[in-house]
């Protein structure tokens, strides 16, 4: 299963006023980001917000201790992949580091170079369109998550973004619907489903 979806992006604009529909949608925020909850709880990232005076913070130090410890994951990474480059573990390890502290390009560089090696991989091809998303690369994302579920037909997560990007970026809320259908008849019971359920409601809501 894919560790993520698509970072809070409002989750659709289709034929109306996008502005409306930000706000209707305002509660699907999570959509993109609900696979990669289920997949994979996101770390701490390195830059975090302080607390206004972090004495006052008994995690503070806990917190600090978490982002110096990803900094230095990373700096592990990036030397071992520069020593072996054909460690496709490395690769994806390091675009999932970069990808939860916010560095988008260098995430879609390192995922690129866990797909030279591994073309196939389901989970990969979705997280690195979710950053080519944070890029506003949306055509990109959206090829990324149509391989994943030509590789993968019950990759919930790609569906579940195909419909988001068709909906929020590329103003086709019929290709959305259709996408967040899929979801739902490829399993009707999962969180994603719902959400799916959801997002529907509000596109087909929104329309004069």
């Amino acid at each position: 299963m894919s560790r993520r979806t698509v970072p809070p992006p409002p989750a659709t604009p289709p034929a109306v006023s996008p502005a409306a529909l930000i706000g209707t949608l305002a509660g699907l925020a999570l959509g993109f980001l609900a696979g990669y909850l289920v997949a994979r709880k996101p770390e701490a990232p390195i830059v975090a917000a302080a607390p206004a005076s972090p004495e006052s913070d008994p995690s503070a130090h806990a917190h600090l201790g978490d982002q110096l410890a990803r900094a230095e994951r990373i700096r592990t990474l990036e030397q071992e992949t520069a020593r072996n480059p054909k460690d496709v573990e490395a690769w994806i390890q390091l675009g999932n580091d970069y990808f939860d502290t916010h560095q988008h390009q260098k995430s879609v560089d390192a995922y690129a170079k866990a797909l030279a090696l591994q073309p196939d991989n389901p989970n990969v091809l979705t997280d690195q369109g979710v950053m080519f998303k944070e890029l506003r690369q949306f055509q990109k994302a959206l090829e990324n998550f149509q391989k994943a579920s030509r590789l993968d037909p019950k990759h919930l997560q790609s569906l579940f973004n195909m419909g988001v990007v068709y909906a929020e970026d590329l103003d086709q809320p019929d290709k959305a619907i259709e996408s967040w259908n899929r979801v739902i008849t490829t399993d009707p019971s999962a969180p994603l489903a719902q959400q799916a359920r959801q997002a529907i409601q509000a596109v087909r809501s929104s329309r004069p």
